[in-house]
Parts: C-alpha cells; structure tokens; sequence
C-alpha cells in the first residue's frame, strides 16, 4: 500500500507545479487584461482634464452640455449652461467637445451659393422663352 502511494507522489508534485504556472499566467493576463488599460485611460483622463480651458465646451457626466466660464484652483470649474452659471468639480466632466470647424477666411464664409445649372439644353430652351 505504502508504494503505491509512493508512485504517485512524484506525479503530484508535477500537477502542483502546474497549478503554479497556472496561477502566474491567470495573474499576468489579469493585469494586461484589465489593470492596464483602466490605469491608461485613467491617465488620459488626466490629462484632458489638464489641458482644459475657458471657453471649451463640454459634456458633464449628467449629460449636461456647457462652456468653461473659469477654472478655479481648488479643482472646481464654473461653467455656463445657457446664461445659468454653475460650479462642479473637474471630475464632472465626461469629456471635451472639439471645437466647431471655423472657415478660412471670411470672404468665403459670406460667399453666396452659386445658382444651380440646368442639367439638359431642353431645360435651358424652355427658361429662355
């Protein structure tokens, strides 16, 4: 009795080191999986909230759209919603909207469309008389 447990005592320390292996991989895909990436997010997170200014619109975690009015220093931002001045922390904010497409210059932005062109000379005939 007392060597067949024996025999399969060297087959467990096997199984053991496996479980080991195992355990470090779960672990390792655990971190590249999930803590990883959260704390990258994280820290550009950060940084948007860094590079904030006044007059950028936002969107707050309630869904609330804004401009930036100030930017205090105990992490707290005024912002205006409409004419109604409110204050929040820089948490608050979900994220930056980009600025609105500006066009080159004025000249074109006041340009008016041009008419549109008919499409056959049958139509152009019919226009002319």
């Amino acid at each position: 009795m007392n060597t067949v447990f024996l025999a399969n005592a060297g087959g467990a320390a096997g199984n053991n080191w496996m479980m080991i292996i195992l355990f470090i991989v779960l672990i390792g895909f655990t971190y590249f999986g999930m803590i990883r990436p959260q704390k990258k997010q994280q820290q550009q997170r950060l940084q948007m909230m860094d590079k904030l200014k006044k007059g950028d619109e936002v969107i707050l975690v309630d869904g609330l759209h804004a401009k930036i009015d100030k930017i205090n220093s105990d992490k707290t931002v005024v912002v205006d919603a409409d004419g109604i001045y409110l204050t929040f922390e820089r948490m608050a904010i979900r994220r930056v909207l980009p600025a609105a497409a500006k066009p080159a210059t004025p000249a074109e932005a006041a340009k008016p469309a041009e008419p549109a062109k008919p499409a056959s000379s049958d139509e152009a005939k019919k226009e002319d008389k």
